[in-house]
């Protein structure tokens, strides 16, 4: 007979999350008084364009700057990435954004680069779906805990070859960047709402914005961006293979991106960009070397 297993009884106080501000000045707990001013500060537009569906683009947003992402069309969910426009290495990490602040991000939240920079890249600064809040599936919008829809999966599930997904649009998108398949990384969804079923299991929701909505951030250095407009559309008729594929036609719709400059520059008089993860050792490789590891 095999016994039964024991586990720790369940504490009765919630767990503290992991990654908690350590004090009011942690990178993690940014000015939103300053934020604020950024947001409502009077701006110049110096760079608009739409995104056509089931395609992506790529652009340049500099350091000070705001960009706004848009569903002009109506709901639309899209695929973000993003670059240190001066050096590629340093990119998104959709995993460690995610620890630092939640599964869903908004307003005030920030998009974290990968080791070993370990920065702020943007601040979003205006969110219209912020009021979205938990819906009655514990789903939540803005994605961090999937990745974007690629041809290398849905091959593995429907047995079919198609290159309407997003890892192929962003590809396609930074090639005129020098970059390549290899740069496209995981990504924030924004305006997706999904969440984690009572199994763990990941899932998607239909898309609630509108031709009002938008995402806005500022970008903390230069950046270089690229949007995917999803092949799947709002959602609505997600599925995999070409069959499935070709009949999300009508609910796909463009997405909107405008960049825009401060009118008042001294607006940004107390800000500079952040500076790389103070850690300054070597990974305990002197121990090796002096042979005693």
């Amino acid at each position: 007979m095999t016994k039964s297993r024991e586990f720790p009884s369940v504490s009765k106080q919630q767990p503290v999350p992991a990654y908690e501000p350590t004090s009011k000045n942690s990178p993690l707990c940014v000015d939103r008084e300053f934020y604020d001013k950024i947001k409502n500060g009077e701006r110049v537009l110096v760079d608009k364009f739409t995104i056509s569906p089931r395609s992506a683009k790529a652009w340049k947003v500099p350091k000070g700057s705001i960009c706004r992402l848009t569903t002009p069309e109506g709901p639309q969910v899209g695929d973000f990435n993003v670059w240190n426009l001066e050096n590629p290495r340093e990119r998104f990490w959709a995993s460690r954004t995610r620890q630092l602040h939640r599964t869903h991000v908004s307003t005030y939240d920030r998009l974290w680069s990968c080791l070993p920079y370990l920065r702020p890249m943007l601040t979003i600064i205006d969110d219209t779906l912020a009021d979205y809040g938990v819906d009655k599936w514990s789903g939540r919008v803005h994605d961090l805990l999937g990745t974007r829809c690629d041809p290398y999966v849905d091959s593995l599930l429907s047995g079919e070859d198609n290159d309407f997904h997003c890892h192929s649009n962003l590809t396609r998108a930074v090639l005129p960047y020098g970059l390549t398949e290899f740069d496209v990384h995981d990504v924030l969804n924004v305006f997706q709402v999904t969440g984690l079923n009572d199994k763990g299991q990941y899932f998607m929701e239909t898309c609630p914005s509108t031709k009002e909505d938008h995402f806005e951030f500022f970008a903390e250095f230069d950046l270089l961006c690229a949007l995917s407009a999803c092949p799947g559309g709002d959602l609505s008729k997600w599925g995999w293979g070409e069959e499935n594929i070709s009949g999300m036609d009508d609910c796909c719709r463009p997405l909107g991106v405008e960049v825009y400059r401060l009118a008042d520059e001294s607006l940004l008089d107390s800000w500079k960009s952040p500076e790389f993860a103070p850690y300054k050792g070597n990974h305990g490789l002197g121990l090796i070397s002096n042979g005693s590891a």
